[in-house]
């Protein structure tokens, strides 16, 4: 493995930990009675700003082409509606169960790039997406007292399909002359404009944050996994490619679950762990006929 190699890997993975960091502050402002469409205001405004003021520090034009711009905005849409779906599952079900569900989209990434960009099917592919189903459908019974509901199960769903979708795109169409700080600072300024039309559409009402400790947790959500995921993966996928970049995915279930077993009291049972194990496995199998 070559040094750009290990360099895509260890993105990856500080990608994956970061986006995992998802429950962390948004079950706190769900707590303080927040929307999902506040949530998601804040933490992609938030983002925006930080990325703003990095490219200023760098003395970086913001300016970009037109058709930069409507892929770019592609990419803020297909992230922002990702995030979207995610955040209102966290209403259905315990949110270490949706980020591991999540979880499921570099399977997708997988099919999909084999579906339109002919990489090839073999059986251990075939093999590693019964386990993640099978993974799925452990999970799917939650903590053991209860099935979670179909809306949830849905609305994570499509979270996956849309990140996956997401990864696919950046790959394609990652413009090399433009840096990863102004490319994903565009995908977010689209991101924000699409996350308030959801929340105009859905008629929510906008609270505004007050307490010091709102305040971190939009912080908190708006660095780790959004700044710091995007532009980590951005890093990975050029550097290794979208199926590899996704596969890194592995550590976003483990991240979730610990912080909402530790954090959040949620259980942690056999059923739930062996549907991690099972994932992981497929994911495990994808990751050794890569580097084959």
């Amino acid at each position: 493995m070559n040094s750009n190699q290990v360099k895509g890997f260890l993105a990856g993975i500080i990608a994956a930990v970061c986006y995992g960091t998802n429950p962390l502050g948004t079950l706190e402002l769900y707590h303080d009675g927040f929307s999902s469409g506040s949530v998601l205001t804040y933490r992609y405004l938030l983002a925006v700003v930080m990325f703003a003021i990095v490219l200023l520090v760098r003395r970086e034009s913001f300016a970009i082409k037109w058709g930069h711009a409507i892929r770019l905005a592609c990419l803020g849409s297909f992230f922002a509606l990702s995030s979207t779906t995610l955040y209102v599952s966290f209403h259905y079900m315990a949110a270490g169960i949706a980020s591991t569900l999540l979880f499921v989209y570099p399977i997708m990434t997988a099919i999909l790039m084999t579906a339109f960009f002919h990489e090839k099917v073999t059986w251990t592919s075939t093999i590693a997406i019964l386990l993640a189903v099978s993974g799925v459908g452990l999970l799917y019974q939650g903590d053991g007292n209860a099935k979670l509901s179909t809306a949830g199960f849905a609305l994570v769903m499509a979270s996956s399909l849309l990140y996956a979708v997401y990864i696919i795109s950046i790959n394609q169409w990652k413009n090399n002359t433009m840096s990863n700080v102004k490319f994903t600072f565009w995908i977010l300024v689209f991101g924000l404009i699409t996350v308030a039309l959801f929340t105009w559409i859905s008629g929510e009402s906008f609270q505004m944050l007050e307490t010091p400790k709102q305040w971190l947790c939009a912080a908190q959500l708006a660095l780790l996994p959004t700044v710091l995921s995007l532009f980590f993966m951005t890093i990975s996928i050029n550097l290794i490619g979208s199926t590899p970049a996704a596969i890194m995915g592995a550590l976003e279930p483990v991240t979730a679950v610990v912080i909402g077993v530790c954090i959040f009291g949620e259980s942690f049972t056999l059923q739930l762990a062996l549907g991690i194990v099972a994932i992981l496995a497929g994911v495990t199998l994808i990751i050794l006929r890569k580097q084959k």
